[in-house]
């Protein structure tokens, strides 16, 4: 029986990047995957494919909407989805054989098939008709998460999608339905808007992007429907009828009424997603979950069985890959002895439509809610240079600082490449950084980043260009 000091089972970002960490600090590692390549969801059917689809769908209407008022003459672009397909999958098997280059620099096993915890230090891996038996001093849950599913609406991925089914559709819907204004929705329906077809989005809440900033949702959703989105919020779909040659989506206020009918070629059902923990032994194994079905687990990511760890999607937390693989990294250190450590205050979300939204720590909702005092500075991209001569002055920054401290508690953008610009804000917070030091960190000109400078500067009322 081969025995290893660390088995994870999962290889998506987290379970990839705790096992490299592990082998770094002179581990014997192994790690275990079910599907034919590693990398999880985020690299074959979640992150990855969604931005390759998201910029090639963007340079398409970039070329039939954009070029010409630059002096750029082009004919008419045409759309070849197959070709675009393969662009897709080209990054896709980038991306995977670079993890599986990683496995072997780092002399990591890799174990193909289903992981199973079937007793103390011990994990079954079965796949082919075939299974083996490998003892592990230390064993990660790193298995991710799985689509929420709505009850009494089946998924075949072909006219009822998941977001897995939504990357490789064959043809461009004519109408696409969305259940769910979250950010994968937001993200996927952009890719088939762009594309040509004619999106709805319904919401059971009131907005869109629930847990962002509510001024950053509202404004958001102005630009989205300035694209072309509709939206119906304070809704739910009840049932869609799949008999005939379009979908019947059956809409209900989510305060109760009258309900409407909506016809679609293509209905997605994007409400999030749950742990996956089916087939891991945990309940034989003792390991608790919560009442969300995550497992359980304490500041060091220990389980309550001593021995096992859990990081990711599977526990508590935003699902979010760049939180997973900071969950990675820090459960290695702690396994060898060292003080790992992630800063769930510094986490920063990004939604990759056109204009991009990012967000890190807290919202004024947050803040309101916890009675905290704050002061708040805000700039507008159509002030910024480099935004007007580019034309794309969509949006704006939002800096939140405590009123008496000046420490920045949440910073909040909508605009071209915000996903790019968060991460100043993020290293500033980091290391406790006010509104003041961000004012007076000097920034190059013409650059979107100024943005944020002055809206740190407008924290203490002295915006230079507004």
């Amino acid at each position: 029986m081969a025995s290893y000091d660390l088995v994870v089972i999962g290889t998506g970002p987290g379970g990839y990047v705790c096992a490299i960490r592990a082998a770094q600090l002179g581990m014997k590692v192994a790690v275990v995957e079910k599907n034919a390549t590693l990398g999880g969801t985020c690299l074959n059917v979640g992150c990855m494919p969604s931005k390759a689809l998201l910029h090639a769908s963007e340079m398409f209407e970039e070329a039939a909407r954009s070029f010409a008022k630059m002096g750029v003459s082009v004919s008419a672009p045409k759309l070849d989805l197959p070709a675009m397909m393969d662009f897709k999958q080209q990054g896709i098997d980038g991306n995977v054989k670079g993890v599986e280059f990683l496995m072997k620099k780092n002399k990591i096993d890799v174990l193909k098939g289903t992981g199973k915890i079937i007793g103390a230090g011990k994990v079954e891996v079965s796949g082919d008709g075939k299974s083996e038996t490998v003892e592990a001093r230390n064993i990660v849950i790193a298995t991710g998460s799985d689509i929420a599913r709505l009850k009494g609406i089946d998924i075949d991925e072909k006219r009822i999608v998941s977001s897995t089914g939504a990357l490789s559709l064959e043809k461009v819907p004519s109408s696409l339905l969305i259940v769910g204004a979250g950010v994968i929705g937001l993200e996927l329906g952009s890719v088939w808007h762009r594309l040509g077809a004619k999106v709805t989005v319904v919401e059971f809440l009131d907005r869109i992007l629930p847990g962002m900033d509510g001024e950053v949702a509202k404004q958001f959703q102005r630009l989205l429907e300035k694209q072309g989105f509709t939206f119906k919020l304070g809704a739910k779909v009840t049932a869609v009828d799949a008999s005939g040659k379009t979908l019947q989506a059956k809409i209900e206020p989510a305060a109760g009424g009258a309900a409407e009918t909506i016809e679609a070629d293509v209905v997605l059902v994007c409400i999030g997603r749950v742990p996956y923990t089916e087939g891991l032994g945990l309940k034989e194994a003792g390991v608790a979950l919560d009442n969300r079905g995550r497992v359980e687990i304490d500041s060091h990511f220990s389980t309550n069985v001593k021995g096992i760890y859990a990081i990711g999607d599977v526990v508590a937390g935003p699902m979010l890959a760049h939180k997973a693989e900071d969950e990675g990294v820090a459960c290695a250190e702690i396994i060898a002895g060292q003080a790992g450590h992630v800063n769930y205050d510094v986490i920063p979300g990004v939604v990759y439509t056109t204009p991009e939204v990012s967000s890190v720590g807290k919202t004024e909702e947050d803040l309101k809610q916890a009675g905290v005092a704050y002061t708040v500075g805000k700039f507008p991209f159509t002030a910024n240079g480099r935004s007007k001569v580019n034309q794309t002055t969509d949006g704006f920054v939002k800096v939140l600082a405590d009123a008496k401290t000046d420490r920045v508690l949440g910073v909040h953008i909508v605009g071209v490449e915000a996903g790019e610009m968060i991460h100043e804000a993020c290293v500033l917070m980091e290391f406790g950084g006010s509104a003041e030091d961000l004012a007076r960190t000097c920034h190059a000109h013409p650059t979107r980043s100024e943005a944020i400078k002055e809206a740190a500067l407008a924290v203490g009322k002295r915006a230079i260009h507004m």
